[in-house]
């Protein structure tokens, strides 16, 4: 009878510029592979990083986690996608069972890592925070979220306005977006508060 494999990961400090990009989703065929649901479409990120860095997971993804308390870092042998989401081997997992025990676990990578986007084009992630204003100079409030509506998405920003948040949804698209400028954190639109 052969003996369990011992997991081949520890607790670890994590980078300050970690983002999630997914999670684990259980095992894939019985040589240690495990399904990853990714949260972007976009998945290149995961698929290139040799390393990620691993949380337990939270709310009812948490119910019976007992692999690992922390975060902890793992190497990436490969990784590549199958149906609608990815498949990865980490190095050291060869176990199906192992692979079932980390089940949920959220994937994280420094957001060092990302490769630069096209001209162009941003990460979501880099647009969260930035203050919005329109070419009037009126601040419209700052980005929240992104919301992904097929053909293009969209800015979800939110402000306070007479004691109340007011939300505003912006198309991310070049009719309405003027300028991203990163180094100064805002975005300049042509939008006005009352659309």
């Amino acid at each position: 009878m052969e003996r369990p494999q011992s997991p081949p990961w520890q607790t670890c400090e994590v980078p300050e510029d970690l983002i999630e990009l997914g999670r684990l989703a259980g095992p894939w065929g019985v040589k240690g592979w495990s399904k990853v649901v990714p949260y972007s479409q976009d998945a290149d990120v995961l698929m290139q990083a040799s390393q990620w860095y691993l949380r337990p997971p939270e709310g009812r993804f948490g119910r019976g986690f007992t692999a690992f308390a922390g975060a902890v870092s793992v190497e990436v042998e490969q990784c590549k996608p199958h149906g609608d989401g990815l498949v990865a081997l980490i190095e050291g997992i060869r176990d199906r069972d192992l692979v079932a025990s980390i089940k949920g676990a959220s994937v994280w990578v420094p957001r060092r890592h990302f490769p630069p986007p096209a001209d162009g084009e941003y990460y979501w992630v880099d647009l969260l925070g930035l203050e919005v204003v329109n070419r009037e100079g009126v601040g419209l409030g700052r980005v929240v979220d992104l919301m992904s509506t097929g053909p293009h998405s969209v800015l979800v920003l939110k402000q306070a306005e007479a004691g109340e948040d007011v939300e505003r949804l912006i198309p991310f698209v070049p009719a309405y977006v003027d300028e991203v400028d990163l180094a100064q954190g805002r975005v300049l639109v042509d939008w006005q508060p009352d659309y």
